[in-house]
């Protein structure tokens, strides 16, 4: 920096000196109180200039550490979404399993899966990741996902009636959007 604020000095004497030879030249007389009052202001603009950049440049890293940060604390938040995307599948398998038909035979194999099913649920929630309510609940197109309507007059309208395939959320976002059935 000192480097760069010498030769910058350098050449504005080497212009101060070019304009008072030209005025010699000229005739006339430069004086070394215009000469100084000029590199003084030719200073002063540089200076400026310079402040006004630092600014910039300031604010531009003020924000990139506070985007940076938000960027961090989403991920953190928001950590456990991928996992729990790729484990929405499996948990629906478990629930069909589960909708079996319970016989001696099957009873052993059913307590099984349902044991892993409440060990898959449990991990998730302790994840922040929750099952979206659904069955009489006011249809929300930002949680449901309306594939068939019923019509039924014991029934308020827009009000879910059966829930279709579950529906998870990972704090505040939606993962995957109850599939529902809507009353007219």
């Amino acid at each position: 920096m000192k480097q760069k604020e010498k030769e910058i000095r350098e050449e504005d004497i080497e212009v101060l000196d070019q304009a008072a030879d030209e005025a010699d030249d000229q005739g006339e007389q430069v004086d070394e109180e215009t000469v100084s009052q000029e590199e003084f202001q030719a200073l002063k603009e540089e200076k400026d200039e310079l402040y006004e950049r630092m600014l910039r440049v300031q604010a531009e890293y003020d924000n990139y550490k506070r985007r940076t940060q938000k960027e961090r604390t989403s991920d953190l938040k928001y950590k456990s979404q991928d996992l729990a995307t790729e484990l929405l599948p499996a948990l629906d398998n478990f629930e069909r399993a589960l909708q079996v038909e319970e016989t001696e035979e099957t009873k052993g194999i059913i307590e099984g899966i349902t044991m892993v099913y409440n060990q898959l649920i449990e991990a998730l929630k302790s994840q922040g990741v929750d099952v979206i309510e659904t069955e009489n609940e006011p249809f929300d197109p930002n949680l449901h996902h309306a594939v068939m309507q019923d019509e039924n007059e014991n029934i308020e309208s827009n009000i879910v009636v059966e829930e279709l395939q579950k529906g998870y959320i990972l704090k505040d976002r939606v993962i995957r959007p109850a599939m529902v059935k809507v009353n007219k």
